[in-house]
């Protein structure tokens, strides 16, 4: 069980040259990622540094299952989470002063129907990235789509190799299926909830407007839904 490889670690998992220059990774890739929306270059920009997890609940699952310790984890959601208030702060700046909504409810949507939504959407969404990027083993769906398409699941995963062969035959593929399964989550939760899926995102915009109603569901929702993921 993944659950029998967690570490809490020791101090130089909070304080060595290596993870202080990966908590820099997660901080600038988080920021990056809250500014402009490109999280998906910058997570592979960083992935060599820190593992590009850009996401807290990445975070937590690589932890649960035993890649990363507790120490070094905390560094990383310090990190994170520093990299979402600057990028809020700088979107502020660079639009006159226009504030930065945080996730909000949608009306008749209870605090639980929410935690749901949110726990269901980053299962899927987190499982995919610890099948493709963190587990060794590569995780169940590759054993299940790796004998048909080689189970990418995540598009930068099938970017790299094709760059650098220079091959692209059916590479479309690679793109449209992932940003579908993506879009799929936003569509289901979006309406709801915001479809947050990675608590740092909706913690930038709380810190900057200072609006924290309900803001404990996309914080236990993605963490849930995280642990389930790794656990499976």
């Amino acid at each position: 069980m993944p659950i029998s490889s967690i570490s809490i670690g020791t101090s130089g998992d909070a304080s060595s040259p290596d993870a202080l220059k990966a908590a820099l990774a997660e901080f600038i890739s988080m920021l990056i990622f809250v500014f402009a929306s490109e999280g998906a270059g910058m997570a592979f920009v960083g992935a060599n540094i820190s593992g590009g997890h850009v996401n807290p609940a990445v975070t937590f699952e690589a932890f649960i299952g035993g890649q990363i310790s507790l120490l070094r984890s905390v560094l990383y959601w310090v990190a994170q989470c520093l990299g979402s208030v600057v990028a809020c702060l700088l979107l502020k700046f660079a639009t006159g002063g226009l504030e930065t909504s945080a996730f909000a409810l949608s009306s008749r949507v209870g605090e639980w129907n929410a935690v749901v939504f949110e726990i269901i959407m980053t299962f899927g969404l987190v499982y995919t990235v610890y099948a493709t990027a963190v587990d060794p083993k590569k995780g169940a769906n590759n054993l299940a789509g790796g004998a048909f398409d080689g189970a990418s699941m995540n598009p930068v995963v099938s970017f790299g190799p094709a760059v650098v062969s220079w091959t692209w035959n059916n590479h479309w593929v690679y793109w449209l299926g992932p940003f579908l399964g993506a879009g799929a989550n936003n569509l289901a939760g979006g309406a709801f909830d915001g479809a947050s899926m990675n608590p740092v995102v909706s913690f930038g915009p709380a810190v900057v407007s200072w609006t924290w109603n309900n803001h404990w569901v996309y914080w236990l929702g993605p963490f849930l839904g995280a642990g389930l993921a790794a656990l499976v």
